[in-house]
């Protein structure tokens, strides 16, 4: 006996009304399968038509209004979440909210006659803020149409919808699927499209899909994983790793003091950016009384740089340009954190190894920082100018967010605006491949440098300095940051480079490190072993939360 029988029958086994409120119910199951078994039981005598029809059309309203109530509560909630997260962000619903208030009448209309899509759509329509009372509304017209339809349907046809419900068993997951596409395109990039910004942010969503740099390391990073892995198994030890600086807890892999790096630099002090560590243990007015002394000492003044103490890939950072904003960032903060001076200048990333049995290391690669700007010609505000930008457009979103406080200030005519202050990729700055300024001065710099730090193999170095040519000169120099196993040949997301040349880059990477921890190790270098990295992630990650 088929599902179709099975529900037929076990609904004719009940009193009248309790037929009609099996069918309601059943519509919460399957609204189609309800709608042509109510036909089907009309047609056979053994239920009134206008019993059958009401009762499935109130359990499809019903379920209608039991959807848009899940999207009205918890819908907004699912973009921060992922996999929602990655896909939408909030400003995405605040645009399609605008549009669902116009036009989502007709997109109710539309997704009652597309099997598969109503789930995604009623949910959506209470994300998005439609008015309950529109909804409610739209579909009760639909419901009203399209249930007499489907049961009328089923009535005239009889058995012979088996082969229609055989079709529709097959093909719903796919449908639903298909419709749940459907809406997401239709937020991500119909909706946007309305207008000249929707249309400029739908560029910069594109932009970023197609170029290879702006990649979540999610999508990115799986060959480096996969080849990472080879490399460990090649050397017996995916731990081995950890053994790449023995000056370094686990190497510098994850969750490294900032702090102690820069202490472990003390012999090369006059080219390390001056910085003092503050507690998370200490209360906030002890923490900003630390502060106030490292400025005293040092003779230092604002604007100061402040950063979590084991932060990666510029999480955190605040250039803090009075006492004020000090004083929010530490209030905010609840991981141990790094008061440093400001170093003005140009800042460049130099990636740095040395074998142990080497008595000079090398630089493995150079990246020039840019820092985003856009010229203003006296008309346009600044909003403007970034969306465009054919750069610009690419970060379009976190530049706005940036500057959100100055979006519609019109620059003066040639007027240069910078958009970030933190040398970072992912927060905006743009990277260039800077292997040309390895200059003999600079490698001897950079060397003399590294070996003050016993235990020192591998890493990145992010410096400023005055001028290019004062690192080509190797003058003038000062280490603001130096990272661990883990550091990137930055220089990868140079927009000349292609994606083969970033990975080749970066297989070269891990095995350059590999064999100097291979090498360490055979010198007696401990290595941390895995069982103990998820310990080390958590909490790395627990204090990444903590972060302003």
């Amino acid at each position: 006996m088929d599902i179709l029988d099975r529900l037929v029958e076990q609904i004719l086994a009940l009193p009248t009304w309790a037929q009609g409120l099996a069918l309601a119910l059943a519509t919460l199951g399957s609204e189609d399968l309800s709608c042509i078994a109510a036909g089907l039981l009309a047609a056979s005598g053994r239920m009134h038509t206008g019993l059958a029809i009401a009762a499935t059309a109130a359990g499809i309203w019903i379920g209608d209004l039991l959807l848009y109530w899940v999207g009205k509560r918890w819908g907004r909630q699912v973009v921060r979440i992922a996999p929602f997260s990655w896909l939408l962000q909030a400003e995405d619903l605040h645009i399609a909210s605008e549009w669902f208030a116009r036009k989502g009448t007709a997109v109710i209309w539309a997704t009652r006659f597309l099997p598969g899509t109503r789930l995604a759509a009623y949910v959506s329509a209470g994300a998005l803020g439609m008015r309950a009372p529109t909804f409610a509304a739209a579909t009760l017209a639909a419901v009203l149409v399209w249930t007499p339809l489907v049961a009328g349907g089923a009535m005239l046809l009889g058995r012979g919808v088996q082969r229609w419900i055989e079709a529709w068993r097959l093909w719903a997951w796919p449908v639903f699927m298909l419709g749940a596409l459907l809406v997401f395109v239709l937020i991500k990039f119909a909706i946007p499209s309305v207008t000249w910004r929707g249309r400029r942010l739908v560029v910069s969503r594109w932009r970023r899909m197609t170029r290879w740099e702006f990649w979540p390391m999610w999508f990115f990073y799986p060959p480096v994983v996969a080849y990472i892995v080879w490399l460990a198994v090649k050397h017996r030890s995916l731990s081995v790793l950890t053994a790449v600086n023995p000056g370094l807890p686990a190497g510098g892999v994850v969750g490294e003091s900032k702090a102690e790096i820069l202490e472990s630099l003390a012999r090369a002090q006059e080219h390390v950016a001056r910085a003092a560590k503050l507690d998370a243990s200490l209360v906030v007015e002890s923490r900003v009384a630390r502060a106030q002394q490292f400025l005293q000492e040092t003779g230092c003044d604002y604007p100061v740089v402040l950063k979590p103490d084991a932060g990666q890939r510029g999480s955190g950072v605040l250039i803090a340009r009075s006492e004020d904003q000090m004083r929010r960032y530490l209030e905010q903060i609840r991981v141990d954190c790094l008061i440093q001076e400001y170093v003005g200048g140009e800042e460049f990333g130099i990636f740095y190894y040395r074998f142990p049995r080497e008595s000079k290391g090398h630089i493995f690669s150079i990246t020039r920082k840019v820092f985003p700007r856009v010229v203003g010609d006296g008309n346009k505000n600044l909003e403007r100018l970034i969306l465009e930008d054919p750069r610009a457009v690419c970060m379009a979103r976190f530049y706005l967010e940036k500057n959100s406080q100055r979006l519609f200030e019109v620059p003066a005519a040639g007027e240069s605006v910078q958009l970030v202050e933190i040398g970072s990729h992912c927060r905006g700055t743009v990277f260039f491949d800077g292997s040309e300024l390895a200059t003999p001065p600079l490698c001897e710099l950079i060397d003399r440098i590294s070996q003050c730090f016993e235990g020192f193999y591998f890493g990145r170095y992010d410096v400023r300095v005055p001028s290019e040519a004062d690192l080509r000169a190797g003058r003038n120099l000062k280490v603001i940051e130096l990272n661990g196993a883990t550091s990137e040949a930055t220089s990868i997301y140079d927009p000349a480079h292609g994606l083969w040349t970033a990975y080749r880059t970066l297989f070269r990477q891990w095995r350059i490190l590999f064999e100097i921890a291979a090498e360490n190790r055979r010198l007696g270098a401990e290595e941390v072993h895995w069982t103990r990295w998820p310990g080390l992630l958590a909490r790395y990650r627990a204090g990444a939360r903590s972060h302003p």
